[in-house]
């Protein structure tokens, strides 16, 4: 009995790398668990705010693993947990609602919300943010960068020596967004492990954080980054003029970060508020022109959303839908197949 008191209070203690910011209001409290940095969201605050004054938030920055398991231990303990979710971990948002942690919330904008963005009013795909090659300009003044992984293997195979160790993407064993996006590749292309055999003959370099990959290019020790989120290379590339971006042009994964409203929440009335804020055309439009996240509401149509992407690249974008099919990534078996043929691909040089 002794030790099942100390694991419960393990499970509920909170998380060591959690960050918790308070944004103070009125005397009614929104908690919000959330793995998007929280300088980021603070423009998305206060326009939250300026509607309702009334209302302070507790914004609590998490990991995507300990977002999860903290809705889960404190739900399962009878407790009450956040008011609003909000995580760049698809498959872990859809597995929560799938398994009965996250309540319908039907805001005025749900009914027109794009239906691959929808699950069942529960689980809503909040960003629009593709997966593009970007690639260091001064090696490229002669020649295009390639626009297609075609036209990946082909550089790569024609590079030789100055290429060897020149191309970067993510260790899908570390990152949760370039395993998701490697799993969507073998959907789409037939031939992708023969990309991926051409990178690791080519010494690709993995690294586990956008940010690592970005530096690089920019800097010229890498020439060529496969499958880096558009949202930080587009924002990476507007401060650093040498890093270019291209949105592969035979397709483009795009994925989204999801917001929910937990079962367990302690204010799901004022969850539900800030996910109603969240898809409106304000809230999306702050997210677009602030947060320089891609919106997904069709009435945004500036540069930085769903709806003018899918105007000039039409069938080339291939959104992951929010559903349950998204469960087949946390397959453990399957995972470890993937990563085994990973492992044996990108160690081909």
């Amino acid at each position: 009995m002794i030790l099942r008191a100390i694991l419960a209070l393990l499970l509920l203690a909170p998380p060591l790398r959690a960050e918790v910011f308070t944004y103070p209001g009125g005397d009614q409290v929104l908690t919000i668990y959330s793995s998007l940095d929280n300088h980021m969201a603070a423009p998305l605050i206060a326009g939250f705010q300026a509607e309702n004054p009334d209302v302070t938030v507790a914004y609590q920055e998490l990991l995507t693993g300990e977002l999860n398991d903290r809705i889960v231990a404190e739900t399962d303990a009878g407790r009450p947990t956040a008011d609003f979710a909000f995580s760049s971990a698809m498959d872990l948002q859809v597995k929560l609602a799938n398994d009965g942690y996250a309540r319908p919330a039907i805001t005025p904008d749900s009914a027109g919300w794009p239906r691959w963005a929808n699950w069942r009013d529960t689980a809503y795909a909040l960003t629009f943010e593709p997966a593009v090659l970007i690639y260091y300009r001064p090696a490229f003044r002669d020649r295009p960068p390639p626009a297609s992984r075609f036209d990946l293997m082909d550089w790569l195979a024609r590079g030789g020596a100055a290429v060897r160790g020149r191309i970067g993407t993510y260790d899908i064993e570390r990152s949760a967004v370039g395993y998701l996006f490697l799993a969507r590749d073998q959907e789409h292309f037939p031939d992708i492990w023969g990309v991926i055999d051409a990178m690791g003959r080519a010494g690709v370099q993995q690294f586990s954080t956008s940010q690592q990959i970005l530096e690089r290019v920019a800097d010229g020790r890498l020439l060529i980054g496969y499958n880096i989120l558009g949202s930080y290379a587009a924002d990476w590339a507007r401060d650093h003029p040498d890093v270019g971006m291209v949105l592969p042009r035979d397709f483009t994964v795009v994925v989204s970060r999801v917001g929910l409203v937990p079962r367990a929440a302690a204010r799901p009335d004022l969850g539900a508020r800030f996910l109603g804020f969240f898809m409106s055309r304000a809230g999306q439009t702050i997210l677009a022109e602030k947060l320089r996240l891609p919106a997904v509401s069709l009435e945004v149509s500036g540069d930085n959303s769903a709806r003018t992407m899918q105007a000039a690249l039409g069938a080339q974008l291939r959104p992951v839908t929010v559903s349950p099919g998204l469960l087949v990534y946390l397959d453990q078996a399957k995972r470890a197949r993937l990563i085994d043929r990973w492992r044996r691909a990108v160690g081909g040089g």
